[in-house]
C-alpha cells in the first residue's frame, strides 16, 4: 500500500469513527476485520492490497491524533473556513481537513505540500470540484497565516 493509499484509508476510518460515534479502536478493530477488509476490495481498489505493518502504525497514528486533537482542529477549520460553520462542511471534507492539519502539525514526516496537495486529491475522489478547491483554500490559508508567519 501506498502512503497516499494509507492517507485515504485514514481519512475514511476518522469520516466513521466521527459518523458512527465510536472510538478509534473499535473502528480500526472492526475495519480491518479480514472478512470486512476482504468485502471493501471488491468494492473499492483503495482496499485489494492490505496495509503492511509500517502502513498500520501509520494509519493508528493518524487516525489517534484526529482523535486527540480533534477540538482544536475543528477550532482551525472553523477559523479559516471563513463564512462556513463546522455544520455546514460536509463529514468527508471535515475529515479530510483534520487529517492534513493533523499530519501539517504533528508528523514531521509528511512535508506540508505533500499534506495539502494529497488532501486536495482525496478530496477530487468524493467530493465536487468546487469541494476540493475550498478544501485547498483553507489549507492554503492557514499555512500562510499560521506557519509561514512564524
Amino acid at each position: 500500500m501506498t502512503r497516499p493509499a494509507a492517507r485515504e484509508v485514514a481519512v475514511r476510518l476518522c469520516f466513521s469513527a466521527d459518523l458512527a460515534g465510536d472510538s478509534v479502536d473499535a473502528v480500526i478493530g472492526d475495519f480491518f476485520e479480514p472478512e470486512h477488509y476482504a468485502t471493501m476490495g471488491t468494492e473499492d481498489t483503495l482496499f485489494t492490497e492490505a496495509p503492511s505493518e509500517n502502513d498500520m502504525e501509520y494509519i493508528r497514528h493518524l487516525v489517534g491524533l484526529v482523535a486527540e486533537h480533534r477540538a482544536e482542529l475543528d477550532e482551525t477549520v472553523a477559523r479559516y473556513a471563513r463564512g462556513w460553520t463546522l455544520s455546514r462542511i460536509s463529514r468527508i471534507s471535515l475529515a479530510i481537513l483534520r487529517c492534513a492539519i493533523c499530519e501539517i502539525l504533528y508528523l514531521d514526516d509528511v512535508p506540508t505540500g505533500t499534506a495539502i496537495n494529497e488532501a486536495v486529491e482525496i478530496a477530487k475522489r468524493y467530493e465536487e470540484p468546487e469541494t476540493a478547491r475550498f478544501i485547498n483554500g483553507i489549507l492554503g490559508s492557514y499555512v500562510r497565516e499560521e506557519l509561514e508567519a512564524k
